[in-house]
């Protein structure tokens, strides 16, 4: 057998307490589970955390942390956590002026009354975007696997989601399709300038609104509304509008990239409209050439006058795949690409949250000299854990949708993740399920990283579930199902 291939086997050989180690998980995974008026309705996002300290949050119930676990609990059919978590949300759906249909960052009960955070009491006092985001995603995806229609068209959660249509689909200053927010209103939660269309919220927009899309239409099939015929096809249109603005502004190819770097600037009236932008070609970065290759692709962080951040963003294109925004074609390119960029991307602890990192000045200029974005931690070139399952999932839907495609490619894409999964495996219980780790590798823990994080747990038992003990189970994600 070749050295080379030999290595290889050696670094993705099975460990002999698999069992143990996901037992374990799951026993901590059961112990991050907490009670809201006493009934069991999430998870905490990290089971150490200090006990003494009021000011911290991380015993609360995280809207956006919870996504893996409500995903994990509806895979083990536990429905009724499920539906009390989207319930608790949904009665705590801001009705103030200004926040008015935001879902809370995160909530906690204190001496029976229920305390939620919509971004007053975060670092920075930003509201989080993609908590509301996920609320309708989750929601559907709970009622479409528990079969569970009286609820999805209850009048409840069906105001819910008007009330969010309102606050994402209405009149700005912005002509375009795409929903604006302020630097650290997503997962990337501290400055990395990051601010106006970023892919993730993006990505999660176009989902978002595909899952009301089904969660009304359930509710038409009840009953005749003019008002609620009206809502689906404006949504419906502002769907489709969404994915085209994704695809022609944000996907980059080694070709699209020629193009963009020729094409004319200072371009003025309503025919001129091949540098929409107006994108000087000085702006494309010299990293771009050998991360692109020949027949990689994806989907760059933001698009902006001017500035369009090149940044790989490792769940926006996850979630793109995942959630169909990219094409079957698109997909095995970002696959490609991945898998020529391993090295970054994956390294010791799958996987790099973005790429590449801020350095030197820009990193003192556009994070505010951020002590915990410091170069190569954090959302600032770190590895979280907790993506790897989003990653997994996309390979894993497009196994499934597409099994005769590319199937050299595929089977690649399946030996790198197992490989990711026998090295999460290895190292995680050793380090006591940290949040997230730090270095051009990914070798150290994190320096502020929280361990026994809840969506590093549960990110690798659901890894675990749809690798291992269910892969059918997968298809749950398939919001075209």
């Amino acid at each position: 057998m070749p050295e080379r291939f030999s290595q290889q086997r050696q670094r993705v050989r099975p460990n002999s307490n698999e069992e143990a180690v996901v037992k374990r998980a799951q026993e901590h995974f059961e112990r991050s589970l907490i009670k809201i008026n006493g009934h069991l309705a999430g998870s905490v996002a990290a089971l150490e955390h200090p006990a003494n300290n009021d000011a911290l949050n991380y015993g609360e119930i995280f809207l956006r942390d919870n996504v893996p676990v409500m995903i994990y609990l509806l895979t083990q059919k536990r429905y009724d956590i499920v539906k009390k978590f989207l319930t608790v949300c949904l009665d705590l759906q801001s009705t103030s002026y200004q926040t008015r249909g935001v879902f809370p960052t995160s909530f906690v009960e204190e001496k029976d009354e229920l305390i939620a955070d919509y971004g007053q009491r975060s670092i920075g006092r930003i509201t989080s975007a993609d908590a509301s985001l996920w609320w309708p995603i989750l929601c559907w995806l709970y009622v479409r696997k528990s079969k569970d229609t009286t609820f999805g068209i209850s009048q409840k959660v069906q105001r819910g989601i008007q009330l969010l249509l309102d606050l994402v689909l209405h009149p700005t200053f912005e002509g375009t399709p795409v929903l604006f927010v302020p630097d650290c209103s997503f997962m990337i939660d501290r400055p990395m300038d990051v601010w106006g269309a970023p892919l993730e919220v993006e990505v999660l927009l176009y989902a978002s609104l595909s899952s009301c899309i089904e969660l009304m239409d359930l509710s038409s099939k009840h009953q005749v509304s003019r008002l609620l015929d009206q809502r689906l096809l404006l949504t419906r249109q502002w769907v489709h509008d969404l994915r085209q603005f994704l695809l022609k502004h944000y996907w980059v190819t080694s070709k699209t990239m020629q193009v963009l770097r020729r094409r004319p600037t200072e371009q003025y009236g309503e025919d001129q409209h091949q540098n929409e932008f107006n994108v000087q070609p000085q702006i494309v970065p010299s990293w771009l050439q050998d991360w692109l290759e020949n027949r990689g692709g994806y989907l760059i962080g933001n698009i902006r006058t001017g500035r369009p951040d090149f940044r790989f963003y490792s769940l926006g294109n996850s979630l793109a795949c995942m959630f169909g925004v990219l094409t079957a074609p698109q997909q095995r390119a970002l696959f490609r690409l991945v898998l020529h960029n391993r090295q970054h991307l994956m390294a010791q602890m799958p996987m790099r949250i973005c790429h590449p990192p801020m350095e030197v000045e820009e990193w003192q200029n556009k994070t505010g000299s951020d002590p915990k974005n410091w170069p190569w931690s954090y959302h600032n070139g770190g590895h979280w854990p907790s993506i790897l399952w989003f990653f997994g999932a996309s390979i894993l839907l497009h196994e499934q949708r597409y099994p005769k495609a590319d199937v050299l490619l595929m089977g690649q894409m399946r030996s790198l993740l197992e490989e990711c999964y026998w090295s999460q495996l290895n190292q995680l219980p050793k380090q006591k399920w940290a949040e997230y780790f730090d270095g051009p590798t990914g070798t150290w823990v994190g320096q502020q990283s929280r361990t026994y994080q809840t969506w590093t747990i549960v990110g690798f038992l659901l890894m675990h579930h749809f690798l291992k003990t269910s892969p059918e189970d997968v298809s749950m994600l398939d919001l075209n199902q």
